[in-house]
């Protein structure tokens, strides 16, 4: 061990009760969760307030997923040379103070920039809310327990959205989906100032720039490229361009990590622990299956079944409860059991969950095409995600814990986002096929063919579960 893992072994100390520090990370995470899919179902009302054209609106939503993603890196290695509690406090404040200037907004671009800004917000907290869960839980128990309720915080915030936001915006205005995070962040900024102590790494390094600046706009070069797969083909220049000058700076940002930092933002010692290694691998293919669980099942219901955003959110609700139940069994058994056998669980139910949903057509029931297969999916993402953000951010020093966080919630992030963009053409590509594109049953099969794709996604989590740390639960 080098002396600067050394000086990251240090005891952190400790402020407030167990029970507030876990109330204080989950509603972090519910909150950077819920205004990923809040928004969705207040997009018409902002179309027609603000004046938005039909190829800006999606940049409500886009501008947030976008600096989320792409700065997550950045975020969890100031966490680590800064300190937890402040990057903690200066994510809840920027995301507030972007919140209420989203809320005030009266043009476009001025809601599109605080969405940005929004999203910068949320990469400084979400690596450093699981920098705090890695370092304040340190017994395995405690934090098994730790990472289940976190994960159960985010899935509920991400099911939570489309009812959520169809609520405030229909009871209030589509301005309080974000002005509701002011009050909220305040509260939380004072529990974070009073249960957190103020702590840093012991170290005294300089933020590796060339790093942050390749790794930063490599990771965001590539998502915008992704993003623009809706609209464009794969071998168009806005898609292809922006995915391939990623790719480049992410290649130059390995180089400059691996030969010239001094200091590295991401130092390659961190994957040479196995379960940093292949876990943040697995949360890449687990990302495009969750995406494929929730984000497509919500289209399915509206486009074949019929149903509207509140029926919507209303259908995928039991799927919700169920993965919030099983993340907290896991939690318990994840230190007995091991993450291998969890995982592989998990990815049974993906197999098993997918393959019935990849049946399901115009005329299948709620009960028997939707409900019963989704709940099986949802028991496998319970299973499969907070075994393996433990096992991804496990056995590394104190000092990393905020930077290994980052890593891990880009990787999952980055697996939903192009899993989602593939996906989605794949299913367009299907539907094609039919002679009415756009009718019920063509769509119905495009859906299908994702799902039998997630199956597959499934099978390919199974295969490298075996790879994972054979036990550890903290």
């Amino acid at each position: 061990m080098t002396s600067t893992g050394t000086a990251a072994r240090q005891v952190t100390p400790r402020t407030g009760p167990a029970w507030m520090i876990m109330v204080l990370t989950c509603a972090c995470q519910f909150m950077v969760i819920l205004d990923a899919s809040i928004i969705n179902v207040a997009l018409p009302a902002i179309h027609r307030d603000l004046g938005f054209t039909s190829t800006g609106l999606p940049w409500v939503v886009n501008g947030y997923l976008l600096t989320f993603a792409g700065f997550m890196l950045l975020g969890g290695r100031a966490a680590d040379l800064f300190g937890r509690r402040r990057m903690l406090v200066a994510g809840l404040s920027a995301f507030s103070a972007s919140s209420l200037a989203a809320g005030l907004a009266s043009v476009p671009e001025v809601l599109v920039a605080a969405r940005l800004a929004q999203g910068m917000g949320a990469a400084m907290l979400a690596p450093a809310t699981l920098a705090v869960i890695n370092t304040w839980f340190t017994e395995k128990h405690a934090r098994a327990r730790a990472f289940g309720a976190w994960s159960a915080a985010g899935g509920v915030g991400g099911m939570a959205g489309a009812v959520v936001g169809g609520a405030i915006t229909t009871g209030l205005s589509w301005r309080w989906v974000f002005l509701i995070n002011v009050p909220i962040g305040a509260v939380l900024i004072a529990v974070a100032m009073t249960s957190l102590a103020a702590t840093r790494t012991g170290r005294r390094e300089r933020l590796d720039l060339a790093g942050a600046v390749t790794g930063t706009a490599g990771l965001a070069a590539l998502i915008y490229g992704v993003m623009q797969s809706a609209d464009h083909g794969w071998t168009s220049v806005p898609v292809a361009g922006p995915v391939a000058a990623g790719l480049l700076l992410l290649v130059a940002f390995t180089v400059v990590e691996a030969r010239f930092a001094t200091h590295p933002m991401m130092p390659p010692r961190l994957f040479g622990i196995r379960g940093v290694a292949v876990g943040n691998g697995m949360l890449l293919l687990f990302g495009g299956a969750a995406m494929a669980m929730w984000y497509f099942t919500s289209l399915f219901l509206q486009n074949v079944l019929g149903y509207d955003a509140f029926q919507t959110g209303l259908g995928q609700t039991p799927a919700a409860v169920a993965f919030v139940v099983v993340a907290r069994l896991a939690a318990a058994l994840l230190p007995r059991a091991g993450a291998r056998s969890l995982v592989l669980a998990g990815s049974g139910c993906f197999v098993a969950g997918f393959g019935w949903l990849s049946q399901a057509h115009a005329g299948s029931g709620y009960v028997t095409g939707m409900l019963g297969p989704t709940l099986l999916v949802a028991a496998g993402i319970g299973l499969t995600f907070p075994t393996l953000m433990a096992a991804a951010t496990a056995d590394v020093p104190e000092g990393d814990a905020g930077t290994v966080g980052g890593l891990a919630s880009t990787a999952n992030q980055v697996g939903g986002s192009v899993g989602l963009a593939v996906l989605a053409s794949a299913a367009g590509a299907r539907a094609a096929m039919e002679a009415d594109e756009s009718s019920p049953a063509a769509l119905a099969a495009g859906y299908d063919l994702v799902f039998l794709l997630a199956a597959g996604l499934g099978l390919a989590i199974a295969a490298v579960s075996p790879l994972l740390p054979r036990r550890r639960g903290g």
